[in-house]
């Protein structure tokens, strides 16, 4: 079998490192392929000098109508079995349309929830053999928009366990981060937009922090960290937070933290939820989109409403004043990430999308 990957973006991390664990178990079962990326992507840098065939194709966004045309000679030259479209940034539609050009199957990965029109979904979901959502939430939203279930798959999203297994100890967390080592560590990981949530966070923290201790880590960069560093200021939690940007090295941290909280508003799935759990941190996040998939209720972690700054609250005052509960709650999310979110799994279940759309 021989597969066309398109991955559009320059960092591998998100999508693109779901991509980079396709792409090795992949050849691991004796598949070829083919990655189409753009020049000085990190994920073709990646796998350069390896089995994967690297082809470095420019594409600048959803308007770069040219890319049709250069991906569809890509396609005729490789002469592949089928083209699996991974980003929605240039490459769903527009490699949708150039699959059909060269008479090439096309499946296209689904990671976000954003709601589309049903016009929007006619007209864009019927350029694929099979749309791969990396949750069930993901795909209640495309079935509810009337794409056909006969084109819907869910294959959830993996994480590789091993680089979360062995924290720093805390002593170097705290120094690292210039925090007390006493206090409960908590941290949240996502971009700093809007959908994220962090406010809710910072508003029930603020509600706490005269009748418990705490310690907050934001890991994570994007264009609302002035106004959130203005707001973690005016709440009184200055002293409380540390915004840590974007570390390259979260593996050697993330389980030094006693609680994650995800607040995200809307969210696909939540590969920083399963690397949490990898990590045996125990987690607080929403009853939104595939979260309440990534964090089982009670068992790895708690769910509240997203937007509900009370019920967030409620639900660190009662972690946060009970250790042991925080390390069940660890612990039984690892061995869920361990048994349900390998990457093993994640190709298997790509795979047999692959040999159903074939026929094979």
């Amino acid at each position: 079998m021989k597969i066309v990957h398109v991955e559009t973006g320059m960092h591998l991390y998100g999508g693109a490192q779901q991509v980079a664990y396709l792409l090795r178990g992949l050849s691991e079962q004796g598949v070829d392929n083919v990655l189409v990326c753009p020049p000085g992507a990190s994920i073709g840098q990646h796998f350069a000098g390896s089995a994967v065939k690297v082809i470095e194709t420019p594409c600048k966004g959803d308007l770069d109508l040219g890319f049709i045309e250069r991906l569809k000679r890509v396609l005729l030259d490789e002469k592949p079995d089928l083209v699996h479209l991974h980003s929605r940034r240039g490459a769903d539609v527009l490699g949708g349309l150039a699959a059909g050009r060269a008479k090439v199957p096309a499946i296209l990965s689904r990671r976000v929830d954003n709601p589309e029109s049903r016009l929007a979904a006619w007209l864009k979901y019927r350029l694929y053999g099979r749309v791969i959502c990396i949750s069930q939430g993901i795909a209640d939203v495309l079935l509810s928009e009337g794409v056909e279930p006969s084109r819907v798959r869910v294959v959830r999203s993996a994480v590789d366990a091993s680089p979360w297994l062995n924290p720093e100890p805390r002593a170097a967390f705290c120094a690292e981060f210039g925090l007390p080592e006493e206090p409960p560590l908590l941290g949240v990981v996502a971009q700093l937009i809007e959908r994220k949530g962090h406010r809710y966070l910072f508003e029930a923290l603020a509600a706490l922090k005269e009748r418990q201790a705490f310690s907050l880590v934001v890991f994570g960069q994007g264009p609302l960290r002035e106004e959130l560093e203005a707001l973690a200021n005016s709440l009184g939690l200055a002293e409380r937070i540390r915004f840590a940007g974007f570390r390259k090295d979260l593996p050697r941290w993330l389980g030094g933290l006693d609680l994650l909280v995800h607040p995200a508003l809307m969210e696909g799935l939540g590969v920083s939820l399963l690397q949490a759990s990898a990590a045996g941190v125990p987690i607080i996040a929403c009853r939104a989109g595939g979260m309440p998939e990534a964090v089982r209720d009670g068992v790895s972690g708690l769910l509240v409403p997203p937007g509900d700054s009370a019920a967030l609250r409620e639900a660190l005052q009662g972690l946060l004043e009970k250790p042991a509960r925080r390390q069940e709650l660890g612990r039984n999310g690892r061995r869920l990430a361990l048994e349900e979110f390998s990457a093993e799994v994640m190709v298997a279940g790509n795979l047999g999308v692959y040999r159903e759309l074939l026929g094979r």
